[in-house]
């Protein structure tokens, strides 16, 4: 069984190809480039944080304070800048630790920058992939190797997440947490926030349907769960597909009801839930067919 996960999550069906070069990189790149957004979006942030109201992570053991009011939040991003760039353009073994070296970076600008209490999952998921990629280029020769580990653990991470965040409901609020008064209650408190933050509000078609019944705010929570019960299927190649189409018709669904978008984690879903080294290949086979005997 362990060896089928692993096949699942690390092992690519085709030798390489233009299909799995060019598809991989774009995973890298996604991460990069992410890394960089978050960095320096969380570093101009800090700088206007006074208090520590949650410390969270590498924060309950260092004092993050000493980058608030000042620039040395964005000496950080600057520095994790030129280790995941060294890390996307190196070649050969002279910045394989980059990316591993810009990880624990990310981590303390996340750390300090959600240091007020709310506390945002959508990051997480490039956090997951920085740390694959640093490891992957650590411990494989091979470029190619070092990609494709970074893009099965970020898969294995991806799976993990939403499982675990189904069965902690489970475990808080037992079968119960599906029951559409939830969901009023959440759609009332976000119709507050968008009130707050526009100054109007007006009811979607989706939360109409959810506001107008509890059975069907109900059966909504309940397709919700079932979907981040069932996220650990995403390991399994054949399933992938299937189960990402899910989980993004989830996000879609709380978008729709409780306006919050999750949008790195949409685009990491569309890049290594599907097979798209397979449509690259067929694309480039077409422009090079093969020639008449």
């Amino acid at each position: 069984m362990l060896n089928r996960l692993m096949y699942n999550l690390f092992d690519w069906e085709e030798p390489e190809s233009f299909g799995v070069r060019t598809y991989l990189r774009v995973f890298e790149f996604f991460v990069a480039a992410y890394s960089l957004i978050y960095a320096w979006s969380w570093g101009f942030y800090i700088r206007k944080i006074h208090d520590v109201v949650l410390p969270l992570g590498l924060a309950n053991y260092i004092n993050d304070e000493i980058f608030f009011g000042n620039d040395l939040a964005l000496w950080l991003a600057g520095l994790l800048t030129l280790l995941t760039t060294a890390g996307f353009l190196g070649r050969g073994r002279r910045f394989r630790w980059a990316y591993l070296a810009a990880f624990p970076l990310l981590h303390l600008l996340y750390v300090t920058r959600f240091s007020l209490g709310e506390i945002p999952h959508s990051s997480n998921l490039v956090g997951f992939g920085l740390l694959g990629l640093g490891l992957g280029f650590v411990f494989f020769k091979d470029r190619l190797k070092a990609l494709s580990f970074g893009y099965g653990l970020m898969i294995f991470f991806i799976g993990l997440g939403y499982t675990t965040a189904g069965i902690s409901k489970l475990v808080a609020s037992g079968v119960t947490w599906v029951d559409g008064h939830h969901l009023w209650l959440w759609i009332a408190e976000k119709s507050t926030d968008v009130l707050s933050g526009y100054g109007s509000f007006e009811l979607n078609a989706l939360q109409e349907v959810a506001l107008s019944s509890r059975t069907a705010a109900t059966a909504i929570l309940g397709v919700g769960l079932l979907t981040e019960l069932s996220a650990f299927l995403l390991w399994f190649k054949r399933l992938r597909p299937w189960i990402t189409l899910a989980v993004i018709g989830m996000h879609i669904g709380i978008y729709y009801s409780m306006n919050i978008f999750f949008l790195s984690y949409m685009i990491g879903l569309v890049i290594v839930g599907f097979p798209w080294h397979l449509l690259l290949n067929r694309l480039k086979s077409r422009g090079n067919p093969a020639p008449k005997p």
